[in-house]
């Protein structure tokens, strides 16, 4: 084992198979480090005790890292060892109602950063269907069959305008929030951000965490405008900028539960005079769905792309569905071929920076909740 004590024992307990590549390169890398894997089903997420019982008692005494997706022990007491948890997803929220989350004082870090790529290219890639029509195109394919006249204005795929010169408000300018920043500003967009606190200074708009390499925007140089403050009046006077369209991407927290409802679909859309887009790829319950499903059947807003839904699943007879100005797709935005490899780069990059006692990346702080 390269000489010496083990350093760590880390515990992957993950809902796909083990990549023994991976591994191997891990192991390799940090000689002194055990690494052992255990597969949980996918039909255990959320399902606390099922994921727990499929790893055995011996294995959760031994880790001192835990690598999860969903699985955590049932208490504090089932890991002695424990004392850091290292989250293959980019949030927490979803284990946050959980005994050793709540009662434990744990380092735990998050992926984020590794869903940047393929989140952006979804992101851009429903706006674009919406605004160049794609459906109707579609539709006409299947026909085999070109309807030179369309089927109405609303529907006329001759009516694109382009996104140069348009605006992209940005409300949660993390790692995806900055890779869609990065894309918007290459397709002729002008970019404004959204964020929790003032990035008043160069060293506050620098992104600290885990960067996909020639992703994102390192130093904060893509809004030509910052905005911040969880209040209404400063949600507000943010989204009173002319927003063409708006991408939803801020963590959720008791105080973003419901931070877009009616009052605010009136003020980005401008009461109607000028509807906006909005894309959601964060969690539901950020947006009122009931007032977001009024404003786009009264002009409001003029079409939603939306990854995530509140319930998920989305209930078959919900009104969005049917609405012909909405996407929806069953929260997959993040989803891609490089999520295991990406995932383990954070997990290596955090344990190189443990070895040499170095502050760990990505790090949650429970008193914001993210």
């Amino acid at each position: 084992m390269g000489g010496g004590p083990i350093k760590d024992h880390v515990l992957c307990v993950l809902p796909f198979p083990e990549d023994k590549e991976l591994l191997a390169k891990l192991r390799k890398r940090f000689p002194r480090t055990e690494f052992s894997y255990h597969q949980v089903t996918f039909a255990a997420y959320g399902e606390h005790d099922k994921s727990v019982m499929q790893v055995p008692a011996s294995a959760w005494k031994e880790a001192t890292v835990l690598t999860t997706l969903f699985s955590l022990p049932k208490t504090i007491s089932d890991v002695p060892n424990l004392d850091w948890i290292q989250l293959f997803s980019a949030g927490s929220n979803h284990i946050q109602n959980n005994p050793v989350y709540k009662e434990s004082d744990f380092t735990l870090t998050t992926a984020s950063g590794i869903h940047g790529p393929q989140i952006a290219e979804w992101v851009v890639m429903t706006a674009l269907v919406q605004s160049h029509k794609y459906n109707q195109l579609y539709e006409l394919q299947k026909k085999h069959a070109w309807d030179k006249k369309g089927s109405g204005a609303e529907n006329d795929y001759r009516s694109v305008r382009d996104m140069v010169g348009r605006r992209l408000g940005v409300l949660g300018y993390g790692s995806i929030g900055r890779q869609v920043g990065r894309v918007a500003k290459a397709i002729g967009m002008d970019v404004i951000a959204y964020t929790a606190t003032p990035k008043d200074t160069p060293e506050k708009k620098r992104d600290p965490g885990f960067i996909v390499p020639g992703t994102g925007d390192v130093e904060g140089e893509f809004p030509s405008e910052w905005y911040s403050g969880l209040d209404k009046e400063s949600l507000h006077n943010f989204l009173k900028q002319d927003i063409d369209w708006l991408l939803v991407s801020v963590p959720l927290t008791e105080q973003t539960t419901h931070f877009l409802s009616t009052e605010e679909f009136a003020i980005l859309g401008q009461q109607g005079k000028r509807p906006s887009f909005v894309t959601n790829i964060a969690r539901g319950p950020i947006i009122d769905q009931p007032a977001l499903i009024a404003a786009l059947k009264d002009g409001t807003l003029a079409g939603a792309a939306l990854d995530v839904t509140d319930p998920e699943p989305l209930p078959s007879d919900n009104e969005l569905w049917e609405l012909p100005n909405v996407t929806i797709t069953p929260h997959i935005s993040g989803v891609g071929s490089s999520y295991n490899e990406r995932a383990f780069e954070v997990l290596a990059e955090n344990l190189e920076r443990r070895q040499k006692g170095e502050k760990l990346i990505n790090v949650v702080r429970r008193d914001r909740g993210y």
